[in-house]
């Protein structure tokens, strides 16, 4: 009866061990792969780093707000085949896209073509080279453009500036 306790207990601890084991390797792999490839793969909302007061640092012209679209998220800044930068419609309706720009501070300019978002819809911009679908645009530069703590700039097609963001 002792040693039947006795091996209860025992099982009881190798369990626990196995839970705890098997939760911090479960951990490790989705912190892993969250930081290495869901960052690439899907807009990271959650890094939104919207600028606000004085923008003329950012660009010599008032940011308008009268259209809600804006920058969500600059990801893989940095790195050719990670860059990404996505841009929301949060308004009702459509916004049509064709002829706005997407600049950095050192002169890089992505002119969008023809393309349509719709409410709360989303396109990403690739500054890697591919083939254009309605979700993923690509820029087809070289090298990186983004850097962290600079300003990537949307302008519409008269040259309003319409969302600034700060590369985290």
């Amino acid at each position: 009866m002792a040693e039947s306790l006795m091996d209860r207990r025992k099982l009881i601890q190798y369990l626990l061990l196995n839970i705890f084991v098997s939760a911090s390797v479960t951990g490790g792999i989705l912190f892993w792969y969250d930081r290495n490839y869901r960052a690439v793969s899907q807009p990271a909302v959650a890094q939104a780093t919207p600028v606000s007061g004085n923008l003329s640092s950012a660009s010599n012209t008032d940011l308008q707000t009268d259209i809600p679209v804006k920058i969500s998220s600059v990801v893989g800044a940095g790195t050719l085949q990670s860059e990404i930068v996505v841009v929301k419609f949060e308004g009702e309706g459509q916004l049509d896209l064709a002829s706005w720009q997407l600049k950095d501070e050192n002169g890089n300019t992505f002119t969008f073509p023809k393309l349509t978002l719709y409410p709360n819809g989303a396109v990403q911009i690739h500054t890697s080279s591919g083939t254009d679908n309605v979700i993923d645009l690509y820029w087809g530069i070289g090298d990186a453009v983004w850097s962290s703590g600079e300003n990537a700039r949307l302008f519409d097609s008269q040259g309003n500036l319409r969302a600034v963001y700060r590369v985290p």
